[in-house]
C-alpha cells in the first residue's frame, strides 16, 4: 500500500493528540513510531537517541522488529554514515537497498530481519541533533517528497515533545528540591 496525504495527516493528528496529553516521554515516542511506520506504510520504525558523548544512537522506542535484530550491537555514527549524514545535513535521506550499501552498518542483520530500505529523519531541538527516527520497509522503496516531508513534520513534533519531557522533569525536580528545602 502506498501511504496518501490522509495516512499522513491522520498519524500526525495522532502523535499530536498524544503528545498534548502524555508527558511520559516513553508512551509518546512509542505512539510515535507506530503513527510514523503506519502513516508510511512501513514494517517497522525506531527512534533513537544520541548518547551523552553524541557517538552512538540510543534506542529510545521501537515497532515492528524483532529482540534479536535490536540486539545485533549498537548503532556508532562512525560506522553508521547515514546517520551521521543526516545528523550534520539536518535533512533526511534514504536508502533503497541495505544491503548493497556501505552507509548503512548492519547490513546483514537488515537483511536476516527482511529490511530492505529505510528512511531517516533528525529529530533536531534548538536545531541542534538529539537524534533520529527510521523507518524500514520490507520490499525496495524510493521515498517521495511527501513520505520525507511527513517524516521531518513527524520529527520536528517528535523533538518538542522531547524537549518538554525534559523540561518538565527539570521543573518537578526543582518542586521537590524546593519543597524539601522548605519543610527543613
Amino acid at each position: 500500500m502506498v501511504p496518501n496525504s490522509a495516512s499522513y495527516f491522520k498519524a500526525l493528528y495522532r502523535v499530536a493528540t498524544v503528545i498534548n496529553s502524555s508527558l511520559n516521554p516513553q508512551v509518546v515516542l512509542q505512539k510515535v513510531v507506530e503513527e510514523v511506520a503506519g502513516g508510511l506504510s512501513a514494517k517497522a520504525c525506531t527512534l533513537r537517541l544520541l548518547d551523552r558523548e553524541g557517538k552512538r544512537l540510543l534506542a529510545s522506542a521501537t515497532y515492528g522488529l524483532s529482540k534479536g535484530y535490536l540486539r545485533k550491537g549498537e548503532v556508532e555514527l562512525v560506522k553508521s554514515r547515514i546517520d551521521a549524514d543526516v545528523l550534520s545535513s539536518g535533512k533526511p535521506t534514504g536508502i533503497k537497498n541495505v544491503g548493497a550499501d556501505d552507509r548503512f552498518q548492519y547490513p546483514d542483520a537488515a537483511k536476516a530481519e527482511g529490511l530492505v530500505s529505510i528512511m531517516v529523519a533528525p529529530l533536531l531541538v534548538d536545531r541542534k541533533p538529539v537524534g533520529i527516527v527510521r523507518v524500514y520497509t520490507a520490499e525496495e522503496r524510493e521515498f517521495s517528497e511527501d513520505d520525507q516531508d511527513f517524516l521531518m513534520a513527524v520529527a520536528h513534533v517528535a523533538a518538542i515533545a522531547i524537549q518538554n519531557a525534559k523540561l518538565h522533569d527539570a521543573l518537578r525536580n526543582d518542586f521537590e528540591l524546593l519543597t524539601q528545602y522548605n519543610y527543613q
